[in-house]
């Protein structure tokens, strides 16, 4: 017998069970990431996250879950759906709140429909989803959200309910084709257009020449300097931008705990001197750069500790793919790939349905234009 009960908190599920749902090592939606963002004060509700994760448990055994919220805005999702609040407002309904299956803050294409990796694993999918939907509907929201899926959670999106959004992100694979992987900086350079390795090399030589050097440290390594550091950089570069650091300094330290080998963190130092850091978190096959913040601007230094030292962690350690982050054109000319990301949206009125359906059609036409145009200027010699 099947049943679905809703959690206001990750750890009224127990770890172990959540964990073995997982069909890889993905950082973001292990438990202890997606707990420690509750338990270290980084979902208050003033923020819009209210934790409401769905767990379908078979004869009281926990056999499927998602991690799920309700929001009462559209910050920290990084697929925007400002313009359908809007036009919700203008018509005197109500947006907010809805259902969102996300990792908080995280614009990072992983698992969500945690189902295992059994023979049974599409109907547990379909029955989140409609379990998902039912529940949205009982609510009376105006819609339930799915932000970016993974191929493998994409096709029990098929029926016309759900509505399909792309995106894309700039992504690194180690994928040298013809003449093997690449084993070292040296061969990835050797890859791009003469211009792209030139002024790649400049700006490594511009650091260099600042004086600057860059220390890798893992979560165990760090000491209670390091890590009050790390966090004093990343408030820093959300307040110059005028955004909310919502990440705590415990919640940084609880991955460091928790997750020591899944996280590093670059650190740019002058002397004695910290001018820089760059926060990483990594599986076993993929690195993911997070956040960055500085004291000093220094040319280059950005690059250097954002994305160099990321490659060349991956090709010295064997990962197979960089997500630096969402947007940034400037990361086509060292490297990075436009790459496809998914979304899947309900919305329950069937008027706005219908005409966020059409808007997504042209949205995607302008999208697969885009695409074109940045693979016009890939900064590889040939297609990796």
């Amino acid at each position: 017998m099947r049943t679905a009960r809703f959690h206001s908190t990750l750890t009224e599920i127990d770890a172990g069970d959540w964990n073995a749902l997982l069909p890889d090592d993905n950082p973001f939606v292990d438990h202890a990431f997606l707990a420690g963002l509750e338990q270290r004060d980084c979902l208050d509700p003033v923020y819009g996250w209210r934790p409401h994760h769905l767990a379908l448990y078979t004869n009281g055994q926990l056999a499927a879950a998602a991690p799920l919220y309700l929001k009462t805005n559209s910050h920290g999702e990084y697929v925007f759906d400002w313009s359908w609040a809007n036009a919700y407002a203008r018509n005197g309904l109500e947006y907010y709140p809805k259902l969102l299956c996300a990792v908080p803050y995280s614009p990072v294409t992983g698992p969500r429909l945690l189902v295992g990796n059994g023979a049974d694993s599409g109907v547990l999918r379909a029955a989140l989803i409609d379990t998902v939907r039912a529940e949205s509907d009982r609510l009376g929201l105006s819609s339930a959200h799915l932000n970016f899926a993974t191929a493998a959670d994409a096709p029990v999106f098929a029926n016309g309910d759900w509505l399909p959004r792309f995106d894309w992100q700039f992504h690194w694979e180690n994928v040298a084709g013809e003449h093997g992987d690449w084993r070292d900086f040296a061969d990835f350079l050797d890859a791009l257009i003469p211009k792209k390795r030139k002024n790649i090399r400049q700006e490594r030589a511009h650091v260099a020449r600042a004086g600057v050097r860059c220390e890798i440290l893992h979560g165990d390594e760090m000491s209670a300097q390091d890590w009050r550091a790390l966090h004093n950089f990343y408030n820093s570069t959300f307040i110059a931008k005028g955004n909310h650091p919502a990440l705590t300094l415990p919640f940084f330290q609880h991955l460091g705990a928790n997750m020591p080998r899944k996280l590093f963190a670059v650190f740019a130092r002058r002397g004695t001197q910290t001018i820089a850091a760059a926060v990483f978190l990594r599986s076993s096959n993929t690195l993911y750069g997070r956040y960055w913040g500085c004291t000093e601007e220094i040319p280059g230094l950005h690059f250097e500790a954002c994305y160099y030292q990321g490659i060349d962690y991956c090709l010295r350690h064997g990962l197979r793919r960089f997500e630096p982050g969402a947007q940034g054109e400037h990361k086509l000319a060292r490297g990075f790939l436009p790459t496809l990301t998914r979304s899947f949206h309900y919305l329950a009125d069937p008027r706005f349905r219908a005409a966020v359906r059409d808007a997504l059609v042209h949205e995607a036409s302008a999208l697969h234009d885009y695409h074109a145009e940045l693979m016009a200027h890939s900064p590889y010699a040939t297609s990796p």
